[in-house]
């Protein structure tokens, strides 16, 4: 088995903690309204901000896997990126089911799925990557404050006029930060190595749990929303 990197599970691990914590106290204003006091701000900036971290190990991850090949695999990145933009759909047709007005069109999943997809020409461009991630955040951080009158690349970045979501990554800006993590991956762990000294913590007890949840993040992401909402409807 390839050696995993216990710095980037725990990483991941650390980002699901306050993951969590997050849909647990929107879900209780949304489903129980009971209000928090929070700002605004809080409730735009702290769901990108995690959402953030497992985006950049994204494209690190990739770099690492893509290295660890001795030759291209593009249909093996193809698969897995076709596997969590299914995880996505199944998020579509239950949040459309039950939140027609707030339904996760295009949300993490999808845009995670779609970007290991695309991302299969950037694995060989190594450090170039980063020259095609900073126009791509420019470019959609400039469209964030935009709307279109039609629903057509909402996927892209074009937001449609009155849409809203509970959830909603698009291209851009997203995918420069998937490239900006290839180029970091690749700077940081050429061949599959580290390029840094780090302490060996990944036998510490709590390292070692953390990186169980860095491991397992995609089934924690896709099950712990419908367990917090069971376990918030069961409150009296």
């Amino acid at each position: 088995m390839a050696e995993r990197f216990w710095e980037i599970d725990a990483l991941r691990g650390i980002a699901i903690i306050p993951m969590i914590a997050f849909h647990a106290l929107f879900d209780l204003q949304y489903l129980k309204g009971i209000s928090f006091g929070l700002s605004p701000h809080f409730w735009f900036l702290v769901p990108r901000a995690i959402a953030s971290v497992f985006i950049l190990l994204v494209g690190i991850s990739l770099a690492i896997s893509s290295a660890r090949l001795q030759t291209p695999e593009p249909k093996k990145f193809l698969k897995r990126g076709l596997k969590i933009f299914a995880y996505g759909l199944v998020i579509t047709a239950v949040t459309g089911l039950l939140f027609p007005q707030q339904t996760i069109l295009f949300g993490i999943l999808h845009f995670i799925g779609l970007s290991i997809a695309l991302s299969v020409p950037a694995l060989q461009w190594k450090f170039r990557a980063l020259a095609l991630a900073l126009p791509i955040i420019a470019i959609g951080s400039f469209l964030q404050g935009l709307s279109f009158g039609f629903p057509w690349l909402l996927w892209l970045g074009l937001k449609p006029a009155f849409f809203a979501s509970f959830d909603y990554f698009p291209l851009l800006p997203w995918f420069g930060l998937v490239l900006a993590g290839i180029a970091l991956g690749n700077r940081l762990y050429p061949n599959t190595k580290r390029a840094f000294a780090i302490a060996e913590l990944g036998n510490k007890p709590i390292v070692k749990q953390l990186s169980f949840l860095g491991r397992h993040s995609l089934k924690i992401y896709f099950l712990h929303q419908p367990a917090l909402v069971a376990a918030i409807l069961l409150l009296p």
